[in-house]
């Protein structure tokens, strides 16, 4: 087996709730009491330009939300937004504990819009962790589409085989897969312990 030298990571799924999930999205719906169907329908039209830095969050917001009046502001949607995400903290710790060994090139290859990315870094002090973001709306390619992916090995100019690359969704482990890195489907943070531990790295 190749030494491992670089850990890729998701970061919505993995180590923070998603940043604007279905789940979070249904919340929203029921908070703030606005039509579900319509505001789904234009959510899956927007938000992939949205994730790859195409569009602004107030631009997604004004196609999803604000092209008729609501009974709620702009400001206080925004921040019902930023409040779902929470940390998954055994897993954190796991990144943490592979972060101190000091041994590791470690990224983030992450779906994000930019507002909500730029928010997750700050909020949850993840420049502790990551040398650097490959995140769709910087890359302007989403997972699971090879670019952000070949992106991230040549920027970091490392070879496939000395990287894992961290998910929760299998589809998004099937191109880096077929580049050559190795992938772990992340579940829960023991099993990704476990994980690690059988490709040698420190944790």
């Amino acid at each position: 087996m190749a030494n491992i030298t670089t850990l890729f990571w998701d970061i919505g799924g993995v180590i923070l709730t998603n940043g604007w999930g279905r789940a979070s999205r249904e919340a929203a719906a029921k908070v703030f009491d606005f039509d579900w169907e319509e505001f789904q329908d234009r959510h899956d039209l927007c938000f992939p330009a949205l994730d790859a830095g195409l569009i602004t969050l107030h631009e997604y917001l004004d196609r999803t939300l604000f092209h008729r009046p609501q009974l709620f502001t702009r400001e206080e949607f925004i921040a019902f937004m930023l409040e779902q995400s929470k940390e998954f903290p055994q897993t954190r710790a796991v990144l943490d504990e592979v972060t101190r060994t000091k041994k590791y090139f470690i990224g983030a290859i992450n779906n994000e819009p930019l507002e909500l990315n730029q928010y997750r870094i700050e909020k949850f002090d993840l420049r502790r962790n990551f040398e650097v973001f490959f995140s769709s709306c910087y890359v302007r390619s989403r997972k699971p589409e090879a670019t952000i992916f070949r992106v991230a090995l040549e920027v970091s100019q490392r070879p496939p085989e000395s990287c894992i690359f961290i998910d929760d969704r299998p589809l998004n482990l099937e191109v880096p897969r077929r580049l050559g890195m190795h992938v772990i489907h992340y579940k829960d943070a023991e099993g990704l312990r476990a994980e690690l531990r059988k490709h040698h790295v420190e944790v």
